[in-house]
Parts: structure tokens; C-alpha cells; sequence
């Protein structure tokens, strides 16, 4: 397979998987839950450890087929099946594959439902309608695409701190620097359109992660110290010349402190949409 044209600014650092591994479908695809019924093929692009693409495993029943996709290969893909077998869950693959080109790998519109969690905003922001339209020529007639993806500029947080306003601003940057769209959840409906859906096709919404318990604060605190200090994030805004150690430092110290606010409070807003192909 050619090399993966889609550009991911965390890697899979132990505290990338951390929070991955925490995503379900009722916390990360509930907008989706309506669609679901058994005996359908999903795919799910940019799986990760598989946690959401086993919960759709559940859905649809023995009878149902659920297929995990990430563009290259490594220990993720090892420890999605290995949570696979653990689980009992047999109606389920994982393999390597491009979101460019699905179309290639999967020869004709075999599945119902198309999903990507998370994964527009780290692709190529020039070619994310071809994406679409990829995802589209691989869904059955009658099928959807479903996407669902954050938006970095609508997070929102208290206390208010210089260091917090550091970070987001510094994320930005090196998630563009590297040709993504951090701020992907408003534009999904543009980028629908550009794919060839019509407007009366498209189905919109928006979800939201909170934490703000003494144990979410501690998780997502600690998580994003981790990020800033160990994961590919790190390597890309040094190598852009976008952050350096001291700066990257400051921001992992600035979660650490967020965290052990009484009163922190910390919202993710989600764009979301449903896409009906004919």
C-alpha cells in the first residue's frame, strides 16, 4: 500500500491511547445510535485501539459485520484485536487502510454506515471533501457517512489563564503547520457540500465532552501535561520552530495546575453530521 497521506499530530503515545481507549459509542457516537441496526456493515476509519469500532460490533449483532481501519501499521492495530479476542467479539477485522483510498480497498459499496471519529482534522484540510467522497463511493445506496469531529476554537475552560489561552493558540499552530484543521467540527457541513451532498442530505448536530469532577480534572490534566511533553505533538512544534522545550514546559505545567482547581471546569464541543448517500 502506498504510503498514508493523512498527517497525525499526536501519534500513539501511551497518553494518546489513554484517552482513546476511554472513547465509547455513548460518549463519542451517540448522534449515530439511532442509525445502528443489526445485521449492518460499518467501517470505521482512524479506529485507534478499537473501542468505539467494538461497541459497534455489539450493535449489530453476530449477524453484522464491523470493520476497523488505521493508515498504517504498528502496535495499535496488535491491541485492538487483542481486545477483540479478550472481549469474545468475533464479527470484527482490523486492517490497514488510506481514507484517500478506500474506493481501491474495498472494491464495491459494501457497508452501511461510514464513520470517522476524530479524523478530518488531521488530514490534508485541502483534501478532506475528497476524503468525503471517498467515504461516500464505499456506502451503500440508502447508507450514511457519519463524521463527527472537535473543534479547538470552541473549547472553553475555567479558571481563565494566559497559559491555557498558550496552549490552544501553540495546538493551532502546529495542527495547521502540519496541514490540519484543528477547528474541523464547523466546517464539516462545508466540507460535506464540497463532497457532492446536497444540503437536504446532511443532518447536523453537536456533542460535548465535560470534565470537571476531581477525577476528570486529574485525567484530562494529566493527559495533556503528557501530550505536550511526550507525544509526537512534542517532536512536530519543535521541528516547526512553533514551541520550544521551555515554552512546551510552561504548558504542561499550566494543565498540571488547571487540574488541581477546585472550581476547573473544561468543555469540548463536537460537530457532527449524518450524510445520506443515494
Amino acid at each position: 500500500m502506498p504510503e498514508t497521506t493523512a498527517i497525525y499530530i499526536h501519534g500513539h503515545h501511551e497518553s494518546v491511547l489513554r484517552s482513546h481507549s476511554w472513547r465509547t459509542v455513548q460518549n463519542s457516537a451517540s448522534y449515530l445510535l439511532p442509525y445502528i441496526q443489526p445485521n449492518m456493515h460499518i467501517l470505521d476509519i482512524g479506529c485507534g485501539p478499537g473501542t468505539i469500532t467494538l461497541d459497534f460490533a455489539t450493535l449489530v449483532g453476530p449477524t453484522g459485520h464491523i470493520t476497523g481501519i488505521e493508515p498504517s501499521p504498528g502496535d495499535i492495530l496488535t491491541q485492538a484485536r487483542e481486545t477483540a479476542a479478550s472481549r469474545g467479539i468475533t464479527n470484527v477485522e482490523f486492517k490497514i487502510g488510506d481514507i484517500f483510498q478506500l474506493e481501491e480497498v474495498f472494491k464495491n459499496r459494501q457497508f452501511d454506515i461510514v464513520h470517522a471519529h476524530q479524523v478530518l482534522q488531521h488530514i490534508d484540510r485541502e483534501r478532506v471533501s475528497e476524503a468525503l467522497m471517498q467515504m461516500r463511493a464505499v456506502t451503500k445506496p440508502g447508507g450514511i457517512v457519519a463524521v463527527r469531529e472537535t473543534d479547538f476554537a470552541a473549547m472553553t475552560w475555567f479558571p481563565a489563564s494566559a497559559g491555557m489561552t498558550e496552549w490552544t493558540d501553540t495546538y493551532q499552530l502546529v495542527a495547521r503547520a502540519n496541514g490540519g484543521e484543528p477547528n474541523a467540527g464547523r466546517r464539516l457541513v462545508s466540507w460535506a457540500l464540497g463532497a457532492g451532498f446536497a444540503r437536504d442530505k446532511i443532518t447536523t448536530s453537536a456533542g460535548t465532552w465535560c470534565y470537571s469532577t476531581p477525577d476528570e480534572r486529574e485525567w484530562w490534566s494529566r493527559l495533556w501535561a503528557d501530550r505536550t511533553l511526550s507525544s509526537s505533538f512534542k517532536t512536530m512544534a519543535l521541528k516547526s520552530g512553533l514551541a520550544d522545550e521551555e515554552k512546551l514546559n510552561r504548558i504542561a505545567d499550566t494543565w498540571t495546575e488547571w487540574g488541581k482547581s477546585e472550581d476547573g471546569w473544561f468543555a469540548i464541543l463536537h460537530g457532527e453530521i449524518i450524510c445520506r448517500v443515494d
